[in-house]
């Protein structure tokens, strides 16, 4: 994957501004609109039964976030959902705190059976509590998860069709064939709230652009990534961090992101 593909993926974002259609947690609802327009990208949060349908039509993206689930919200991600894959859209899941509860949990499950899921993005023990993987989940925290991280998410790939991405330290990409990782990041990133969120937000704005999911998933932790290490290496607490982040990733270049960019195709 040359680092120009990269470039040329946020110029694409830059120049069309696709429209990201979000339903979301309402925790980070609005870091989530406001880092979709960061990376260049027009977010929308609608939720309500009466338009879900209509206003997926119009988007180049759907995110589905069940950080804050409940049966009204449930409702509105399957008819976005399915929506989604009647216009051929990518669906990108974030399933937070999979394996806290039974309802998040038995949901999650019907997600992957019912909606055509373009990409999945969790970490380690959410990852690991779909994938069947010996794996704990605390809150909306990861736990411990036993086995290879790198396999887990390409065996998951493999069998549901759907690419995978863990984020961590170092975070993993695989569509089934292929396993990627990405080191780019800082750890201040994983200690405000909504990271996480926003990552799936950045990927849904790539993915509106780019059809290879894995390349498009890439690309996004890559850019967030960078914009982390700038933001730590110039700020000094948490509340700068954050709105160095933003500030990062708004003001990054396609240049800068092929020349920093730390990946590996395994």
């Amino acid at each position: 994957m040359s680092p120009m593909k990269y470039s040329a993926m946020l110029e694409l974002i830059r120049q069309n501004k696709p429209l990201v259609h979000h339903i979301t947690n309402y925790v980070t609802v609005n870091d989530c609109a406001n880092i979709t327009l960061c990376i260049g990208a027009s977010p929308v949060m609608s939720y309500a039964w009466e338009e879900v349908e209509e206003m997926v039509g119009h988007a180049g993206a759907l995110v589905l976030n069940i950080g804050t689930l409940d049966p009204y919200q449930a409702k509105s991600m399957l008819l976005a959902g399915h929506a989604a894959n009647k216009f051929d859209i990518p669906v990108i899941v974030d399933p937070v705190g999979t394996g806290a509860t039974r309802y998040r949990t038995d949901f999650m499950s019907r997600l992957v059976a019912e909606i055509r899921i373009s990409v999945i993005k969790g970490n380690a023990g959410e990852i690991g509590m779909l994938a069947g993987a010996d794996a704990h989940v605390r809150g909306v925290d990861s736990g411990d998860v036993k086995g290879d991280l790198r396999g887990i998410a390409q065996d998951f790939a493999l069998k549901t069709g759907i690419t995978t991405v863990i984020s961590g330290p170092t975070d993993i990409v695989s569509d089934g064939s292929r396993v990627i990782t990405v080191e780019n990041g800082h750890p201040m990133m994983g200690r405000i709230s909504g990271t996480g969120c926003m990552l799936t937000s950045i990927i849904a704005s790539f993915a509106a652009v780019q059809r290879d999911m894995a390349e498009a998933s890439t690309a996004s932790l890559a850019a967030f990534g960078i914009a982390g290490e700038l933001a730590a290496a110039n700020t000094s607490g948490f509340g700068s961090f954050k709105t160095a982040l933003f500030d990062y990733l708004s003001l990054l270049t396609p240049a800068e992101l092929a020349r920093d960019a730390k990946i590996r195709i395994l």
